[in-house]
């Protein structure tokens, strides 16, 4: 069966203030480590992948995850429903990031910090392990009444996104998670930004991430 995209989210404005007329803002809770899992249904070893990351999301509240369908294995097979040309993309920035030989299924990346296979529960929780240890983000998400708020002081240039997932009834797949759309709404350069959550229409994760898919600062499920 076809996949159908969902609608396309509307560019929203962001109110940006500077640095030094910021003020303290309530952190609702730790970001969650952005879990981000590369597969494709011709892959013979991501329906345990798929079990991993189930097993995971159950049993942990500091993840969010989120399922790429990648689209280079549809020669073994039929082609993959759920495949875009943003997931390649994004899986070749970290194939380049990680210094590794090519792409891979299936892949798991960690706040952009770290990666393993995600067929492998052992590394897997390794992986979560060093990167909740890794150094305090500098940049926050938080809900201030209607809005979220994301603050916070970078060196370098940042990229926002809004990244839609089927989740619940609305997810017929084994998958965590799976990614229908991702919209760039950035860039940030830090200070404090307003963020409205009526731009998610359906599922959404707000994610915060250096340039060039690099370490993610922050992410936030805006759909609940």
């Amino acid at each position: 069966m076809k996949h159908a995209r969902l609608p396309f989210l509307i560019l929203f404005a962001l109110a940006a203030f500077p640095a030094a007329a910021q003020k303290p803002v309530a952190v609702d809770a730790p970001s969650p480590v952005l879990v981000e899992l590369f597969a494709s249904h011709n892959c013979r070893a991501c329906p345990k992948a798929h079990r991993t990351m189930t097993e995971v999301d159950a049993t942990r509240d500091d993840v969010l995850i989120l399922t790429w369908s990648v689209d280079y294995w549809d020669y073994l097979g039929e082609k993959d429903p759920m495949a875009m040309a943003e997931s390649k993309d994004r899986q070749r920035a970290y194939v380049d990031k990680f210094r590794l030989r090519g792409p891979y299924t299936p892949q798991t990346v960690y706040n952009g910090l770290e990666q393993c296979p995600g067929s492998k529960p052992a590394q897997v929780e390794s992986a979560l392990k060093r990167v909740s240890a890794a150094d305090p983000s500098p940049a926050h998400l938080a809900r201030k009444g209607k809005k979220i708020e994301l603050t916070g002081s970078v060196t370098d240039l940042t990229d926002i996104f809004v990244i839609e997932y089927l989740d619940g009834d609305a997810n017929p797949t084994n998958m965590v998670n799976p990614v229908t759309h991702v919209t760039s709404i950035g860039p940030w350069i830090g200070g404090r930004v307003e963020i409205d959550p009526s731009v998610c229409k359906t599922t959404c994760a707000l994610v915060v991430q250096e340039a060039g898919f690099g370490r993610v600062l922050a992410a936030m499920d805006i759909s609940r």
